[in-house]
């Protein structure tokens, strides 16, 4: 349901982040990814109008930060949201972590009565684990959990939950904060398919079922090699050696964090 390469918006702001997302929707990408607290709705809103795609052919995902999931509260996050953005609805309105002082079904039932109400037209999480996940899909039709993933982070048991309801996962820091580019593994890989190492994991993340995967770059180039990935083809020995990484290496880590499986 969600395109699988999106264009990540964390720590764009301002021009480039106006010029960031009118290139990327230029270069191909129909999925783009904010949120009330990367504070550049406005830039992102201001681009998606700029870019010369009609609003209907781009599937925009915001976010509700943990403050602001009680019902009232959430409402009214995402209102400022939808003004800033420029927007009528978004396709995909997240809760950004979990907050363990607000009841996650009154959020739940918030959430679902803004979609009836089409100002937005799905519901997901992000930074659950795998019991909190299953928890939100029993109390609203929750379709993603957007959570941190990459070749050196294992996200099983989220997966595992994904395949049970038939849900999906959107990976962010997909690139390991551009450390895939020191992996032999992915460089060998890599030459072997005449793509990079960055290339290389995203292509590993999305030929998984149900996964997505959204990375930032400052870079036009980036971009849209970023999004230049569904012209090859892993082979399983190939998958093999990326699944046998170790996959231990978490760089977001915060205080209110949930028990990661």
């Amino acid at each position: 349901m969600i395109p699988r390469i999106g264009f990540g918006t964390w720590r764009l702001s301002g021009r480039d982040c106006v010029e960031g997302v009118a290139d990327a929707l230029s270069a191909g990408y129909r999925h783009v990814d904010t949120a009330a607290m990367y504070d550049n709705e406005d830039a992102v809103g201001h681009g998606l109008r700029t870019g010369g795609v009609d609003r209907s052919e781009v599937w925009l995902t915001t976010k509700v930060w943990p403050d602001d999931l009680e019902p009232v509260r959430l409402r009214a996050s995402l209102e400022r949201s939808l003004r800033r953005l420029g927007v009528d609805y978004v396709d995909l309105l997240l809760i950004h972590w979990p907050n363990r002082g607000i009841p996650l079904e009154d959020t739940l039932a918030e959430m679902t009565d803004l979609r009836e109400e089409g100002r937005t037209r799905h519901i997901g999480v992000s930074n659950f684990s795998s019991s909190l996940y299953r928890q939100a899909l029993e109390l609203a039709p929750v379709i993603v959990d957007q959570v941190e993933y990459h070749p050196f982070l294992s996200q099983e048991a989220v997966l595992r939950v994904c395949a049970e309801y038939d849900v999906e996962l959107t990976a962010y820091r997909p690139l390991s904060k551009g450390s895939v580019g020191d992996e032999p593994v992915l460089r060998e890989i890599a030459d072997a398919h005449s793509k990079t190492p960055a290339q290389v994991a995203l292509r590993w993340l999305i030929e998984q079922p149900s996964v997505s995967a959204v990375p930032k770059s400052s870079s036009p180039e980036r971009r849209r090699q970023n999004l230049d990935v569904f012209d090859f083809e892993l082979s399983d020995q190939e998958r093999a050696r990326i699944d046998a990484l170790p996959k231990d290496r978490r760089y977001v880590e915060l205080e209110w964090a949930p028990e990661w499986d």
